[in-house]
């Protein structure tokens, strides 16, 4: 019954870290700057224990990390779901550098930090603005000299349950329709922290790429439509579009069309056997969530 401070707890992958470690029979501390929000009363309900920090207060870091046998950290990427208005890839860096120094301040066993597939090949190419954020704060973990495992997932599943990847009925994304791409089911990623802080032996020192699956824009859009029973075809969204936006945009996806995470598939299985490839996750999850999505939409649409 030792205790794990969930940092980011009320996001997607902190969610997911609480859930199974709960289930492992942890103690989980809930870090949240809303004790009061919906997700953290979800996280309240289900037996974390919520404390009140947030990133860019150290001092508060440190005091939810006290006596805390370890620390799960995740901090928000600039372009994912869910990014705070004007956040940028500086406070990523600043955030994830604060949370290691408040678990090397509070004496903390053991730090497991959610970085991105591709940070370990900064050394050998230009990489995303994102990967270099990632690789910045494992840096700093290592200079602390802190007990650690870094997990670096690719592209996560649940990026297709939503707006930021289905418009005006298709599945639209700037990946190329045909070169394949490496996704991961967010609930994978809190299997493998918990399978960290239960055997640090194994663990510490590491930092592993995890990727559930690896198949065509194309092809995720079939299985998507067949999964939720209704045609959702694949749209291309041109480079260009995206560089209007932001040119680190696309140049993330050029890397992803042209380069890619390159994380091994079958290791990731290896080491957890019951990694969800996208049919599985959409038979268990992953379906239901896009259907409501797209039934929510439906409704916004129809006048009255």
């Amino acid at each position: 019954m030792k205790t794990i401070v969930v940092v980011g707890a009320t996001g997607l992958q902190g969610r997911a870290v609480t859930a199974q470690l709960l289930a492992g029979g942890w103690r989980v501390r809930a870090v949240t700057r809303d004790p009061d929000a919906p997700a953290a009363r979800a996280l309240a309900q289900a037996g974390a224990e919520l404390v009140r920090a947030e990133m860019d207060d150290p001092a508060s870091l440190v005091a939810a990390a006290e006596d805390a046998h370890g620390l799960f950290s995740v901090q928000p990427t600039v372009g994912s779901p869910g990014t705070p208005a004007g956040f940028s890839a500086e406070d990523e860096v600043r955030w994830g550098r604060n949370v290691a120094d408040a678990a090397h301040a509070a004496g903390v066993r053991h730090l497991v930090y959610a970085s991105l597939a591709g940070a370990g090949r900064h050394d050998t190419e230009r990489l995303p603005g994102n990967v270099i954020s990632k690789w910045r704060v494992e840096q700093h973990i290592i200079r602390l000299g802190l007990p650690a495992t870094f997990l670096r997932p690719v592209s996560f599943m649940e990026n297709y349950t939503g707006a930021y990847h289905l418009h005006d009925d298709t599945v639209a994304t700037a990946f190329a329709a045909d070169v394949p791409q490496q996704i991961m089911a967010v609930d994978d990623v809190g299997v493998f922290a918990a399978l960290a802080f239960a055997q640090p032996g194994e663990w510490i020192g590491r930092a592993v790429d995890l990727a559930g699956d690896e198949l065509t824009p194309r092809r995720i859009a079939a299985e998507i439509s067949e999964a939720v029973g209704r045609p959702l075809p694949y749209v291309e969204i041109p480079i260009e579009t995206i560089a209007r936006i932001g040119e680190e945009f696309a140049y993330a996806y050029t890397w992803l069309n042209e380069r890619g995470y390159r994380a091994d598939v079958a290791f990731t299985r290896a080491l957890h056997p019951g990694l969800m490839d996208l049919r599985t996750w959409l038979r268990r999850t992953g379906a239901a969530q896009i259907s409501a999505f797209l039934a929510a939409q439906g409704t916004a649409e129809r006048p009255g």
